[in-house]
Protein backbone atom coordinates (compact mmCIF):
# COMPACT_ATOMS: atom_id res chain seq x y z
CA UNK A 1 0.00 0.00 0.00
CA UNK A 2 1.37 3.90 -1.20
CA UNK A 3 0.28 6.12 1.79
CA UNK A 4 0.47 9.77 1.62
CA UNK A 5 0.53 11.23 5.11
CA UNK A 6 -0.95 14.62 5.37
CA UNK A 7 0.91 16.59 8.49
CA UNK A 8 3.79 13.90 8.81
CA UNK A 9 6.72 16.14 10.58
CA UNK A 10 4.65 15.92 14.20
CA UNK A 11 5.94 13.50 16.63
CA UNK A 12 2.70 11.41 16.45
CA UNK A 13 2.30 11.16 12.75
CA UNK A 14 6.37 10.97 12.11
CA UNK A 15 5.87 7.48 14.24
CA UNK A 16 2.77 6.34 11.68
CA UNK A 17 5.30 7.15 8.89
CA UNK A 18 8.10 5.39 10.79
CA UNK A 19 5.83 1.85 11.58
CA UNK A 20 4.41 1.90 7.85
CA UNK A 21 7.78 1.92 6.57
CA UNK A 22 8.42 -0.82 8.80
CA UNK A 23 5.46 -2.75 7.97
CA UNK A 24 6.72 -2.67 3.73
CA UNK A 25 4.51 0.06 2.71
CA UNK A 26 5.15 2.86 0.14
CA UNK A 27 5.20 6.19 2.32
CA UNK A 28 5.17 9.38 1.13
CA UNK A 29 4.09 12.62 3.40
CA UNK A 30 4.36 16.41 3.34
CA UNK A 31 3.74 19.43 5.97
CA UNK A 32 4.02 22.99 6.57
CA UNK A 33 7.79 23.10 7.59
CA UNK A 34 9.88 20.64 6.83
CA UNK A 35 12.95 20.34 8.65
CA UNK A 36 15.49 18.45 10.66
CA UNK A 37 15.26 17.02 13.31
CA UNK A 38 12.29 14.72 11.73
CA UNK A 39 12.57 15.63 8.33
CA UNK A 40 16.24 13.93 8.23
CA UNK A 41 14.74 11.42 10.59
CA UNK A 42 12.25 10.08 8.06
CA UNK A 43 13.76 10.98 4.64
CA UNK A 44 16.72 8.26 6.60
CA UNK A 45 14.24 5.75 6.82
CA UNK A 46 13.51 6.08 3.01
CA UNK A 47 10.39 8.44 3.34
CA UNK A 48 9.96 11.29 0.33
CA UNK A 49 9.03 14.68 2.26
CA UNK A 50 7.02 17.52 0.25
CA UNK A 51 6.70 20.99 1.56
CA UNK A 52 3.40 22.74 1.65
CA UNK A 53 0.20 21.47 0.56
CA UNK A 54 -0.14 21.63 -2.99
CA UNK A 55 -2.98 20.02 -5.10
CA UNK A 56 -0.63 18.80 -7.42
CA UNK A 57 0.48 16.33 -4.11
CA UNK A 58 -2.66 14.16 -6.11
CA UNK A 59 -0.73 13.14 -8.51
CA UNK A 60 1.22 10.75 -6.01
CA UNK A 61 -2.21 8.73 -6.39
CA UNK A 62 -1.88 7.38 -2.91
CA UNK A 63 -3.55 4.08 -2.06
CA UNK A 64 -4.85 6.18 1.10
CA UNK A 65 -4.35 9.85 2.47
CA UNK A 66 -3.34 9.86 6.06
CA UNK A 67 -4.47 12.70 7.78
CA UNK A 68 -2.90 14.57 10.99
CA UNK A 69 -4.92 16.87 13.18
CA UNK A 70 -3.03 19.73 12.39
CA UNK A 71 -5.05 19.46 9.05
CA UNK A 72 -8.29 21.75 8.85
CA UNK A 73 -10.78 22.65 6.25
CA UNK A 74 -9.35 25.15 3.99
CA UNK A 75 -6.04 23.28 3.63
CA UNK A 76 -5.59 23.12 -0.54
CA UNK A 77 -4.77 19.58 -0.50
CA UNK A 78 -7.44 18.23 1.60
CA UNK A 79 -9.88 20.35 -0.46
CA UNK A 80 -8.76 18.33 -3.41
CA UNK A 81 -9.25 15.21 -1.84
CA UNK A 82 -12.55 15.86 -0.99
CA UNK A 83 -13.27 17.22 -4.19
CA UNK A 84 -12.19 14.39 -5.55
CA UNK A 85 -13.39 12.05 -3.60
CA UNK A 86 -10.09 10.02 -3.00
CA UNK A 87 -9.64 7.77 0.17
CA UNK A 88 -8.55 9.51 3.44
CA UNK A 89 -8.31 8.12 6.83
CA UNK A 90 -7.28 9.93 10.38
CA UNK A 91 -3.90 8.44 11.38
CA UNK A 92 -5.09 7.00 14.95
CA UNK A 93 -7.47 5.27 12.93
CA UNK A 94 -4.87 3.82 10.28
CA UNK A 95 -2.78 2.62 13.18
CA UNK A 96 -5.62 1.55 14.70
CA UNK A 97 -6.07 -0.81 11.36
CA UNK A 98 -2.91 -1.40 10.23
CA UNK A 99 -0.57 -1.90 13.20
CA UNK A 100 -2.91 -2.08 16.65
CA UNK A 101 -5.33 -4.54 15.00
CA UNK A 102 -4.92 -8.04 17.89
CA UNK A 103 -2.35 -7.00 19.94
CA UNK A 104 -2.08 -6.65 23.54
CA UNK A 105 -2.47 -2.84 23.31
CA UNK A 106 -1.19 -0.77 26.61
CA UNK A 107 -1.95 2.25 26.33
CA UNK A 108 -0.95 5.70 28.88
CA UNK A 109 -3.27 8.24 29.61
CA UNK A 110 -3.33 11.44 30.99
CA UNK A 111 -2.64 15.30 31.23
CA UNK A 112 0.87 14.60 32.63
CA UNK A 113 3.46 12.31 32.44
CA UNK A 114 2.16 9.83 29.18
CA UNK A 115 5.43 9.79 27.58
CA UNK A 116 7.44 9.15 30.28
CA UNK A 117 5.23 6.56 31.47
CA UNK A 118 4.82 4.33 28.03
CA UNK A 119 8.39 4.91 27.43
CA UNK A 120 9.10 3.42 31.43
CA UNK A 121 6.56 0.59 30.60
CA UNK A 122 8.20 -0.40 26.68
CA UNK A 123 11.67 -0.64 28.30
CA UNK A 124 10.45 -2.42 31.05
CA UNK A 125 8.73 -4.81 28.51
CA UNK A 126 11.76 -5.18 26.75
CA UNK A 127 13.85 -5.47 29.77
CA UNK A 128 12.09 -8.51 30.79
CA UNK A 129 12.53 -9.81 27.17
CA UNK A 130 8.88 -9.49 25.72
CA UNK A 131 10.16 -6.89 22.72
CA UNK A 132 7.39 -4.95 22.46
CA UNK A 133 6.39 -2.78 19.46
CA UNK A 134 5.88 1.16 20.91
CA UNK A 135 4.67 4.58 19.83
CA UNK A 136 5.56 7.58 22.02
CA UNK A 137 5.69 11.12 22.43
CA UNK A 138 9.56 11.63 22.70
CA UNK A 139 12.40 9.58 21.95
CA UNK A 140 12.95 7.05 25.12
CA UNK A 141 16.87 7.07 25.52
CA UNK A 142 16.81 2.95 26.23
CA UNK A 143 15.96 2.63 22.80
CA UNK A 144 16.88 5.77 20.49
CA UNK A 145 13.81 6.12 18.59
CA UNK A 146 9.77 6.85 19.18
CA UNK A 147 8.28 3.93 17.10
CA UNK A 148 9.04 0.80 16.28
CA UNK A 149 7.02 -2.21 15.34
CA UNK A 150 6.68 -5.21 17.90
CA UNK A 151 10.35 -7.20 17.71
CA UNK A 152 10.95 -11.08 18.27
CA UNK A 153 11.11 -12.12 21.47
CA UNK A 154 14.29 -13.61 23.26
CA UNK A 155 11.58 -16.60 24.84
CA UNK A 156 10.24 -17.39 21.12
CA UNK A 157 12.25 -16.52 18.34
CA UNK A 158 9.91 -17.49 15.67
CA UNK A 159 7.71 -15.53 16.57
CA UNK A 160 6.53 -11.85 16.69
CA UNK A 161 5.59 -10.36 20.03
CA UNK A 162 1.76 -9.15 20.94
CA UNK A 163 2.59 -6.61 22.94
CA UNK A 164 2.44 -2.84 21.67
CA UNK A 165 2.44 0.36 24.07
CA UNK A 166 1.06 3.68 22.98
CA UNK A 167 0.85 7.08 24.33
CA UNK A 168 -2.49 7.71 24.22
CA UNK A 169 -3.25 11.40 23.70
CA UNK A 170 -6.56 12.74 24.67
CA UNK A 171 -6.19 15.80 21.86
CA UNK A 172 -8.96 15.29 18.67
CA UNK A 173 -8.53 12.33 16.25
CA UNK A 174 -9.07 14.97 12.70
CA UNK A 175 -11.16 17.94 11.59
CA UNK A 176 -13.67 14.71 10.35
CA UNK A 177 -13.35 13.00 13.91
CA UNK A 178 -13.73 15.25 17.21
CA UNK A 179 -13.06 11.87 19.09
CA UNK A 180 -10.11 11.59 21.40
CA UNK A 181 -7.07 9.78 19.52
CA UNK A 182 -7.56 6.79 22.48
CA UNK A 183 -10.41 6.19 21.76
CA UNK A 184 -9.17 4.16 18.23
CA UNK A 185 -6.36 2.00 20.19
CA UNK A 186 -9.27 -0.56 22.15
CA UNK A 187 -6.01 -0.88 24.78
CA UNK A 188 -6.12 -4.79 27.21
CA UNK A 189 -4.72 -2.63 29.38
CA UNK A 190 -5.26 0.87 30.03
CA UNK A 191 -2.85 3.74 32.68
CA UNK A 192 -5.02 6.74 33.72
CA UNK A 193 -2.43 8.98 35.26
CA UNK A 194 -3.66 11.87 36.22
CA UNK A 195 -6.45 13.90 34.51
CA UNK A 196 -6.87 17.93 34.84
CA UNK A 197 -8.35 20.75 32.65
CA UNK A 198 -6.13 21.32 29.22
CA UNK A 199 -6.23 21.43 25.89
CA UNK A 200 -8.97 24.59 26.15
CA UNK A 201 -8.63 25.16 22.45
CA UNK A 202 -11.00 22.08 22.30
CA UNK A 203 -12.51 21.16 25.14
CA UNK A 204 -15.04 23.21 27.17
CA UNK A 205 -14.14 22.15 30.79
CA UNK A 206 -12.80 19.54 32.64
CA UNK A 207 -16.01 17.45 32.67
CA UNK A 208 -15.97 17.41 28.92
CA UNK A 209 -12.47 15.53 29.25
CA UNK A 210 -13.66 13.56 31.59
CA UNK A 211 -16.21 12.40 29.12
CA UNK A 212 -13.39 11.21 26.48
CA UNK A 213 -11.73 9.23 29.21
CA UNK A 214 -15.12 7.74 30.01
CA UNK A 215 -15.24 6.39 26.24
CA UNK A 216 -11.42 5.26 26.97
CA UNK A 217 -12.75 2.95 29.68
CA UNK A 218 -15.21 1.42 27.78
CA UNK A 219 -13.07 0.20 25.82
CA UNK A 220 -11.25 -2.17 27.45
CA UNK A 221 -12.54 -5.57 27.49
CA UNK A 222 -13.74 -7.14 30.81
CA UNK A 223 -10.61 -9.59 31.05
CA UNK A 224 -8.25 -6.43 30.80
CA UNK A 225 -6.93 -4.00 33.54
CA UNK A 226 -7.57 -0.11 34.21
CA UNK A 227 -4.60 1.71 36.35
CA UNK A 228 -5.78 4.35 37.71
CA UNK A 229 -4.32 7.44 39.78
CA UNK A 230 -6.33 8.36 42.87
CA UNK A 231 -7.32 11.72 42.06
CA UNK A 232 -10.75 12.70 42.48
CA UNK A 233 -11.23 13.88 38.65
CA UNK A 234 -10.63 9.74 37.86
CA UNK A 235 -12.84 9.05 40.58
CA UNK A 236 -15.70 10.98 38.37
CA UNK A 237 -14.73 8.94 35.17
CA UNK A 238 -14.44 5.82 36.73
CA UNK A 239 -17.96 5.99 38.65
CA UNK A 240 -19.45 6.64 34.91
CA UNK A 241 -18.68 2.85 34.12
CA UNK A 242 -15.53 0.40 35.02
CA UNK A 243 -16.07 -3.11 33.03
CA UNK A 244 -12.77 -3.97 33.99
CA UNK A 245 -10.36 -5.51 36.75
CA UNK A 246 -8.99 -1.72 38.58
CA UNK A 247 -5.97 -1.45 40.25
CA UNK A 248 -5.09 2.25 41.85
CA UNK A 249 -2.05 3.68 42.54
CA UNK A 250 -0.95 5.81 45.55
CA UNK A 251 -3.60 4.39 47.40
CA UNK A 252 -3.12 2.21 50.58
CA UNK A 253 -5.73 -0.37 48.99
CA UNK A 254 -3.43 -0.60 45.79
CA UNK A 255 0.08 0.32 44.90
CA UNK A 256 1.66 2.90 46.90
CA UNK A 257 5.07 4.08 47.78
CA UNK A 258 6.60 3.71 51.22
CA UNK A 259 9.89 4.94 52.79
CA UNK A 260 11.18 7.41 50.15
CA UNK A 261 15.03 7.91 51.33
CA UNK A 262 17.49 11.22 50.60
CA UNK A 263 18.86 9.47 47.47
CA UNK A 264 15.05 9.14 46.23
CA UNK A 265 14.91 5.33 46.53
CA UNK A 266 11.54 3.86 47.79
CA UNK A 267 9.77 1.02 48.72
CA UNK A 268 6.34 -0.39 46.44
CA UNK A 269 3.67 -2.30 48.11
CA UNK A 270 0.78 -3.28 47.03
CA UNK A 271 -2.30 -4.16 48.62
CA UNK A 272 -0.11 -3.82 52.10
CA UNK A 273 2.81 -6.58 50.98
CA UNK A 274 5.86 -5.08 50.23
CA UNK A 275 6.96 -6.11 46.03
CA UNK A 276 10.44 -4.20 46.50
CA UNK A 277 13.12 -1.37 46.66
CA UNK A 278 13.27 0.60 43.31
CA UNK A 279 16.06 3.10 43.06
CA UNK A 280 17.02 5.10 40.26
CA UNK A 281 17.85 8.37 38.89
CA UNK A 282 13.85 9.95 38.82
CA UNK A 283 12.73 12.84 41.45
CA UNK A 284 9.44 13.72 42.64
CA UNK A 285 6.49 12.36 43.29
CA UNK A 286 5.24 12.49 40.20
CA UNK A 287 7.68 9.95 38.85
CA UNK A 288 7.13 7.64 41.61
CA UNK A 289 3.39 7.44 40.73
CA UNK A 290 4.75 6.72 37.29
CA UNK A 291 6.75 3.96 38.27
CA UNK A 292 3.69 2.32 40.62
CA UNK A 293 1.91 2.36 37.34
CA UNK A 294 3.96 0.75 35.32
CA UNK A 295 4.69 -2.12 38.03
CA UNK A 296 1.00 -2.49 37.64
CA UNK A 297 0.30 -2.09 33.75
CA UNK A 298 3.58 -4.99 33.28
CA UNK A 299 2.04 -7.31 36.03
CA UNK A 300 -0.90 -7.47 33.93
CA UNK A 301 1.00 -8.89 30.83
CA UNK A 302 3.21 -11.16 33.42
CA UNK A 303 6.21 -8.97 34.26
CA UNK A 304 6.61 -9.68 37.94
CA UNK A 305 7.32 -6.83 40.10
CA UNK A 306 10.82 -7.58 41.07
CA UNK A 307 11.88 -7.71 37.16
CA UNK A 308 10.18 -4.59 36.49
CA UNK A 309 11.51 -3.12 39.92
CA UNK A 310 15.50 -4.23 38.15
CA UNK A 311 14.15 -2.60 34.67
CA UNK A 312 13.41 0.63 36.32
CA UNK A 313 17.19 0.89 37.74
CA UNK A 314 18.69 0.99 34.07
CA UNK A 315 15.50 3.29 32.81
CA UNK A 316 16.78 6.45 31.04
CA UNK A 317 14.48 9.04 30.67
CA UNK A 318 12.94 10.81 27.80
CA UNK A 319 14.63 13.97 25.71
CA UNK A 320 13.35 17.17 26.94
CA UNK A 321 12.46 15.49 30.51
CA UNK A 322 14.73 17.51 32.87
CA UNK A 323 17.42 17.23 30.03
CA UNK A 324 20.67 19.09 30.65
CA UNK A 325 21.86 20.57 27.89
CA UNK A 326 25.13 21.85 28.58
CA UNK A 327 27.60 23.89 31.67
CA UNK A 328 29.41 26.78 31.07
CA UNK A 329 31.02 28.37 33.83
CA UNK A 330 29.24 26.62 36.77
CA UNK A 331 25.79 26.86 35.58
CA UNK A 332 23.34 24.60 34.36
CA UNK A 333 21.46 24.68 31.54
CA UNK A 334 18.06 22.45 31.44
CA UNK A 335 15.66 21.38 28.97
CA UNK A 336 11.78 20.18 30.02
CA UNK A 337 8.77 19.95 28.10
CA UNK A 338 6.59 21.44 31.09
CA UNK A 339 3.32 23.46 29.70
CA UNK A 340 1.03 23.34 31.76
CA UNK A 341 1.10 25.17 35.45
CA UNK A 342 0.86 21.79 37.55
CA UNK A 343 3.90 20.03 35.23
CA UNK A 344 6.15 23.29 35.70
CA UNK A 345 5.69 23.39 39.33
CA UNK A 346 6.02 19.48 39.45
CA UNK A 347 9.25 20.12 37.44
CA UNK A 348 10.67 23.43 39.23
CA UNK A 349 9.78 21.10 42.60
CA UNK A 350 11.91 18.23 41.39
CA UNK A 351 15.19 20.54 40.27
CA UNK A 352 14.86 22.21 43.86
CA UNK A 353 14.62 18.77 45.27
CA UNK A 354 17.88 17.74 43.57
CA UNK A 355 19.67 21.10 43.66
CA UNK A 356 18.28 22.66 47.34
CA UNK A 357 19.29 25.52 48.01
CA UNK A 358 21.16 26.38 44.91
CA UNK A 359 19.37 29.56 42.83
CA UNK A 360 16.80 28.05 40.10
CA UNK A 361 16.32 30.81 37.44
CA UNK A 362 13.30 29.30 35.59
CA UNK A 363 12.92 30.43 31.84
CA UNK A 364 9.18 29.58 30.13
CA UNK A 365 7.76 30.11 26.89
CA UNK A 366 3.63 29.85 27.50
CA UNK A 367 3.81 27.75 23.57
CA UNK A 368 0.76 25.26 23.93
CA UNK A 369 -2.65 26.29 22.69
CA UNK A 370 -3.97 26.49 26.46
CA UNK A 371 -1.54 28.87 27.82
CA UNK A 372 -1.53 31.09 24.57
CA UNK A 373 -5.33 31.10 25.21
CA UNK A 374 -4.57 32.59 29.16
CA UNK A 375 -6.87 29.78 29.96
CA UNK A 376 -3.89 28.87 33.22
CA UNK A 377 -2.64 32.39 33.31
CA UNK A 378 -3.23 32.65 36.90
CA UNK A 379 -1.85 29.70 38.16
CA UNK A 380 1.02 30.20 36.77
CA UNK A 381 2.88 32.82 40.05
CA UNK A 382 1.88 29.80 42.37
CA UNK A 383 4.07 27.30 39.56
CA UNK A 384 6.61 28.79 39.79
CA UNK A 385 7.51 29.73 43.70
CA UNK A 386 9.84 27.45 43.79
CA UNK A 387 12.26 29.56 41.52
CA UNK A 388 14.47 32.12 42.16
CA UNK A 389 13.88 34.21 39.43
CA UNK A 390 11.53 33.83 36.90
CA UNK A 391 12.26 34.84 32.82
CA UNK A 392 8.99 34.35 30.79
CA UNK A 393 8.54 34.66 27.26
CA UNK A 394 5.88 37.01 26.09
CA UNK A 395 5.79 37.24 22.50
CA UNK A 396 2.68 36.15 20.49
CA UNK A 397 0.69 36.08 24.18
CA UNK A 398 -2.75 37.45 24.14
CA UNK A 399 -2.54 38.37 27.63
CA UNK A 400 -0.23 40.43 29.32
CA UNK A 401 2.30 37.80 31.06
CA UNK A 402 3.59 41.05 33.59
CA UNK A 403 0.20 41.46 34.87
CA UNK A 404 -0.65 37.85 35.27
CA UNK A 405 2.84 37.14 37.27
CA UNK A 406 2.36 40.23 39.36
CA UNK A 407 1.94 38.04 42.55
CA UNK A 408 5.83 37.01 42.23
CA UNK A 409 6.73 40.84 40.52
CA UNK A 410 9.78 40.89 42.63
CA UNK A 411 11.76 38.15 41.20
CA UNK A 412 9.60 37.94 37.69
CA UNK A 413 10.65 39.45 34.24
CA UNK A 414 9.20 39.42 30.82
CA UNK A 415 10.76 40.00 27.45
CA UNK A 416 8.90 40.24 24.21
CA UNK A 417 12.75 39.74 22.61
CA UNK A 418 14.20 36.86 22.69
CA UNK A 419 17.52 38.01 22.20
CA UNK A 420 17.49 40.67 25.05
CA UNK A 421 16.21 37.68 27.85
CA UNK A 422 19.01 35.71 26.77
CA UNK A 423 21.31 38.46 27.73
CA UNK A 424 18.98 39.05 30.67
CA UNK A 425 19.80 35.11 32.16
CA UNK A 426 23.53 35.23 31.30
CA UNK A 427 24.10 38.46 33.02
CA UNK A 428 22.21 37.66 35.91
CA UNK A 429 23.90 33.67 35.86
CA UNK A 430 26.42 32.88 38.82
CA UNK A 431 28.04 29.58 39.61
CA UNK A 432 26.52 26.76 40.60
CA UNK A 433 23.00 28.06 38.98
CA UNK A 434 20.70 26.12 37.44
CA UNK A 435 19.04 27.43 34.52
CA UNK A 436 15.58 25.52 33.58
CA UNK A 437 14.06 26.10 30.45
CA UNK A 438 10.42 25.11 29.70
CA UNK A 439 8.42 24.63 26.84
CA UNK A 440 6.80 22.68 24.86
CA UNK A 441 8.59 23.88 21.31
CA UNK A 442 12.06 25.39 19.74
CA UNK A 443 11.94 28.33 22.25
CA UNK A 444 13.85 29.44 19.37
CA UNK A 445 17.06 27.88 19.54
CA UNK A 446 17.46 29.32 23.38
CA UNK A 447 19.25 26.70 25.20
CA UNK A 448 22.29 27.29 22.87
CA UNK A 449 21.83 30.69 22.79
CA UNK A 450 21.96 31.01 26.95
CA UNK A 451 25.04 28.38 26.24
CA UNK A 452 26.72 30.74 24.42
CA UNK A 453 26.27 33.68 26.39
CA UNK A 454 27.54 32.27 29.28
CA UNK A 455 30.37 31.17 27.53
CA UNK A 456 30.96 34.97 26.37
Amino acid sequence: MHIHILGICGTFMGGIAVLAKAAGHRVTGCDANVYPPMSTQLEAQGIELIEGFDPAQTALKPDMYVIGNVVTRGNPLMEEILNRGLPYISGPQWLAENVLQGKWVLAVAGTHGKTTTASMLAWVLEYAGLAPGFLIGGVPENFGVSARLPQTPKQDPTSVSPFFVIEADEYDTAFFDKRSKFVHYRPRTAVLNNLEFDHADIFEDLAAIEKQFHHLVRTVPQQGLVVANQQESLDRVLARGCWSALERIASTTGWEVRNVDTQGRFDVFFNGERQGNVGWELLGEHNRNNALAVIAAARHVGVAPCITIEALAEFKNVKRRMEIKGEVRGVTVYDDFAHHPTAIATTVAGLRAKVGKARILAVLEPRSNTMKLGVMKDALPDSLRDADTVFCYSANLGWDAAAALAPIHHKAHTFDDLPALVQAVAKQAQPGDHVLVMSNGGFGGVHQHLLQALQG
